[in-house]
């Protein structure tokens, strides 16, 4: 059993368990179900393009930073001029949770993606339930009609989709209704690195969709890389979030990169 696994045979009992305690209804009873979402769409052509992230850990890399909190960063982040930010909501591996959406949510004027294992129709409900914008589907653990049907739930609730891919085999989730596709520079399996995997499947790509560079962007140079090779958007986290202030690495990158 690979990483991926057991994650996801953990997120069928976590959820299982969520449900016995919070029902449908008072999820959509909640503060931030009926509020207006933003949209990633929209920042990803006015801003950066850059999906900055907050993550306290991973299974690859263990404990990244875990003394900084999520409105502290996200707030430099923002300033800085991020598009969205992405937050882990994965506790048992990522070290995540909630209530780091929720206390941001009220703070910030940018989308926020709900950064999970997103495997059954309540986790969209929980999203919209704590304020999240955008919801990422996993193509490696969904089947492209779950895929399709996921969409269809998140827009009826006025949430935007990335579709997270690693193979030309998952080209086969894309539907007419995704919001982006992002490329995962990492496999998900074995965690290796290859941009120029990304670039392939890139150019694989539906024409006129949004396409997201995930993971592995390590420097100024890879970035550059990909924005020359046409990714609209780029989900980063762990470049920053390995520095003692995510939010200063963030600003000086993007001075940096943009010049």
């Amino acid at each position: 059993m690979n990483i991926l696994d057991k994650i996801i045979e953990q997120k069928k009992q976590e959820i299982a368990d969520s449900k016995t305690i919070v029902s449908l209804q008072q999820l959509k009873d909640s503060e931030f179900f009926g509020r207006k979402t933003y949209s990633l769409k929209e920042s990803l052509t006015s801003k950066s393009g850059i999906i900055a992230e907050f993550k306290r850990q991973s299974p690859s890399k263990g404990i990244i930073n875990d003394k900084v909190s999520p409105l502290e960063v996200v707030s430099q982040y923002e300033k800085f001029g991020a598009s969205a930010v992405s937050i882990l909501t994965d506790s048992q591996f990522f070290g995540g949770n909630f209530k780091d959406i929720l206390n941001v949510r009220n703070h910030i004027n940018i989308p926020v993606l709900r950064k999970d294992f997103m495997i059954d129709e309540y986790q969209f409900y929980e999203a919209k339930s704590i304020g999240a914008d955008i919801i990422l589907l996993i193509a490696a653990c969904l089947s492209p009609t779950q895929v399709q049907e996921f969409t269809e739930l998140a827009h009826a609730l006025n949430l935007e989709v990335l579709l997270e891919i690693h193979s030309e085999e998952e080209l086969k989730h894309i539907n007419k209704s995704i919001d982006f596709v992002g490329i995962n520079n990492r496999n998900l399996k074995d965690f290796k690195v290859d941009l120029q995997h990304s670039v392939n499947l890139k150019n694989q790509l539906p024409e006129n969709i949004f396409s997201v560079a995930e993971s592995g962007i390590y420097n100024e140079e890879d970035f550059k890389y990909l924005k020359e090779k046409g990714f609209n958007g780029f989900l980063m986290g762990e470049y920053f979030m390995k520095n003692e202030n995510p939010g200063k690495k963030f600003s000086e990158f993007i001075s940096n990169v943009t010049i």
